[in-house]
């Protein structure tokens, strides 16, 4: 939360998203741009992006992105993978080095596939696998942390101001067709470098204004099925449920949506489509465990496609618009037109209402 004199003001974090309908390829330039104007949204203690289709060259390939805290940890951790997984290529992610980013881990990036004996052996799919073996790393091996781990996607993540770490982080130097971003103001939870959002698992990645009253609740129902919520944040939490929604289970985005801010049941009985109503009652009545309260807004980033939502009770800011191909999303409409001075048709979405955006098939 922002504090001005005595007055708490409940707006701190900042979000902001973009994606080219078309599949065009646009550099991390102007995602870092756009979080210039919402600086005050953030107090440099995390800040952090996530783009998608900026490893065209590995694009079959999972690319994880891991922070080690020596020398040690990642020669342990990568004898790991390479037990698991044919590493194709192993290195440090580039960076530059700047006086407002300190205390930095090890930085590296692997880019594997796993090992089809061991997948025969666990009788698993891939995604489980991979999803499986970043739980195993942030759980029992101190000193590592895999933060991305998606195909043809990555998140870059610090502390300090997102304006900060994305020239930190040269994303000038990336070319992706959608980005996201993140400016923290945490008030309940740490800054420290695994804390800053995005929260990703496989390509799924999550940047989050908000804070999760119903976290106990969530997470201890999410963890019966094999998450661990180590990170000391909510944000990881909505990774995770949203991970088990819709790869897990199967729903659609909108499913998804209808959990986590699911209607109120009066506005559910007041359905005139008996299968709308239907539905909307199933999926509140099998997963109540996963319904999210307290106040956010949030933007997931997925394979192909931008999903924003609101709390049901829209009790935080966030506006959308348009320009052509490309679609903008992010907290204050100042961001979007650092992004496109033109952009037209900005909108809030409503309370609850989830706005989906996807690349056109074979555009990417």
């Amino acid at each position: 939360m922002l504090k001005e004199g005595k007055i708490r003001i409940p707006s701190g974090c900042a979000i902001a998203a973009v994606i080219s309908r078309e599949g065009d390829r646009m550099t991390g330039e102007s995602i870092v741009s756009a979080m210039k104007p919402m600086h005050d949204r953030s107090n440099g203690l995390g800040g952090g992006f996530a783009g998608y289709g900026i490893y065209p060259d590995h694009k079959d390939l999972y690319a994880l992105h891991l922070f080690f805290d020596c020398r040690d940890t990642r020669k342990s951790c990568e004898a790991f993978l390479k037990e698991h997984f044919e590493v194709v290529k192993g290195e440090l992610i580039p960076t530059r080095k700047m006086p407002e980013i300190t205390d930095e881990p090890i930085i590296w990036r692997y880019f594997v596939t796993p090992l089809r004996s061991v997948l025969a052996d666990l009788q698993l799919d891939e995604k489980e696998f991979v999803a499986r073996t970043v739980m195993k790393i942030n759980t029992e091996m101190k000193g590592a942390y895999v933060f991305s781990s998606g195909k043809n996607m990555g998140t870059f993540k610090a502390v300090g101001f997102p304006e900060d770490v994305g020239r930190y982080y040269r994303l000038d130097e990336y070319e992706g067709y959608s980005w996201t971003a993140h400016g923290r103001y945490p008030t309940n939870t740490p800054g420290w470098w695994g804390g800053a959002h995005p929260f990703t698992l496989l390509d799924y990645s999550v940047v989050h204004n908000g804070e999760i009253s119903s976290y106990d609740a969530n997470r201890r129902y999410i963890e019966m099925f094999g998450y661990k919520c180590t990170l000391q944040t909510d944000t990881e939490v909505i990774t995770y449920i949203l991970d088990y929604l819709i790869r897990v289970q199967g729903l659609t985005l909108s499913e998804a949506a209808n959990v986590i801010a699911a209607p109120f049941w009066s506005t559910i009985e007041s359905k005139t489509d008996d299968y709308e109503r239907n539905k909307l009652k199933y999926l509140r009545t099998v997963f109540p465990s996963l319904l999210i309260t307290g106040p956010f807004s949030i933007v997931m980033g997925f394979d192909g496609g931008l999903m924003a939502l609101n709390d049901r009770l829209k009790l935080r800011s966030m506006v959308v618009g348009e320009k052509d191909d490309k679609v903008f999303i992010a907290s204050e409409e100042a961001a979007i037109r650092v992004m496109e001075p033109d952009a037209e048709n900005i909108w809030a979405p409503s309370g609850g209402e989830p706005v989906i955006v996807t690349v056109k098939e074979g555009k990417f």
